[in-house]
């Protein structure tokens, strides 16, 4: 990979509101093109799971939702709402951890996170409604698709990160990671390359898509701050081979579940 000595990183403003139907890229070119910015090949739009999410409809009221009996049982045993633990069910494909407060488990994606990455912050106003919202149905997918789409509309190629923040084992505190990638190479093998003294690597592998992913998500914020979409510009590579699925580790590679 031919790395560049600097990067530029800039949230793009006038991003409104997303809600259902949404149309993502044409809210992204409208809005760069009212700051008289434009996209340049090899750039990277980081984009927030979020905003994906609620453009594909994926809120859901608790209020319609009815708990089985496993989501009755594992509330009692996190003190979470049976019905959030429903939908984290629905998500998943196993209950890795279940304590006082937390939920971790194994999403149909391949993820391993909290909560299924189901989440009640910036959906939108809460009273009366409690609504939560679920990740993207396939992000890679709409990566790919927002990638294609600009390309068509402005000639340019570039790449696309869709981004979610999610916590680490023995680490405290969450970390931007990429969920869905579409022309950005997500993990670069340095095994076998040369360290600073001709030492051959042996187990190194750069997960470059998430280290993007996290450095963009310092402009996104996780509040209220309302940046949604990032530029990134002078990262010098490309990839139409790897998606975020690359990522995940296989399960028989996992050593602590």
């Amino acid at each position: 990979m031919d790395r560049s000595t600097g990067l530029a990183l800039t949230a793009i403003p006038g991003i409104p509101l997303v809600t259902t139907g949404s149309d993502i890229v044409g809210l992204i070119l409208a809005a760069l093109s009212s700051q008289e910015m434009s996209l340049c090949s090899g750039d990277i739009l980081v984009i927030t799971q979020k905003i994906v999410s609620k453009s594909e409809g994926r809120m859901i009221n608790l209020c319609d939702v009815e708990p089985g009996e496993r989501a009755v049982e594992l509330a009692r045993k996190t003190a979470k709402d049976p019905r959030l633990i429903e939908l984290v069910l629905s998500e998943s494909t196993e209950v890795v951890r279940a304590v006082n407060e937390l939920i971790i488990v194994a999403h149909r994606l391949g993820l391993v996170l909290a909560n299924a990455g189901i989440d009640a912050s910036n959906v939108g106003p809460q009273d009366p409604v409690e609504q939560v919202i679920l990740l993207p149905e396939d992000p890679d997918q709409s990566a790919h698709e927002y990638r294609a789409r600009i390309k068509r509309e402005t000639d340019t190629d570039i790449g696309v990160i869709i981004n979610d923040s999610v916590g680490r084992a023995w680490r405290i505190g969450t970390v931007g990671l990429a969920i869905g990638v579409a022309g950005v190479q997500a993990l670069e093998d340095h095994r076998g390359k040369p360290d600073l003294f001709g030492v051959p690597l042996k187990v190194s592998e750069e997960a470059v898509a998430d280290e993007l992913a996290s450095a963009a998500s310092l402009l996104q914020g996780q509040a209220g701050e309302g940046s949604p979409v990032v530029l990134i510009r002078g990262f010098k590579q490309a990839s139409d081979e790897q998606s975020a699925a690359t990522l995940i580790r296989p399960r028989e590679q996992d050593l602590f579940r």
